[in-house]
């Protein structure tokens, strides 16, 4: 069931870290898919941790790193931009996992 939840939500959080990345979605749009997306995560009955795949892993990585860093910071930063683009790379199948990436289950 959490495989499918984060298949389902992988394809939409690449999309709107995308077109967030673009300047054609508000940042406070981006923020309420994440906030929207957690809340539905909370009718599951798992366990917080340690994810069960390295996608899961990598999904709630990007989740977290959306929402810590200011809106500024993931439009301008260079390392960090370039850190989220591998993220939706590999939730896209197109590349590797991320190096140094650190995702939990909330």
């Amino acid at each position: 069931m959490s495989e499918r939840f984060i298949e389902l939500k992988s394809q939409q959080l690449v999309y709107y870290v995308s077109g967030f990345l673009r300047g054609r979605l508000a940042h406070q749009e981006l923020h309420l898919f994440i906030w929207d997306t957690l809340e539905e995560w909370s009718q599951f009955q798992l366990l917080a941790g340690a994810p069960d795949s390295l996608r899961e892993r990598v999904f709630w990585h990007l989740m977290h790193q959306l929402e810590y860093w200011p809106a500024d910071s993931l439009q301008h930063n260079r390392q960090l931009r370039r850190s989220i683009q591998d993220c939706l790379s590999f939730l896209r199948g197109k590349g590797h996992c991320p190096l140094n990436c650190i995702g939990v289950r909330p």
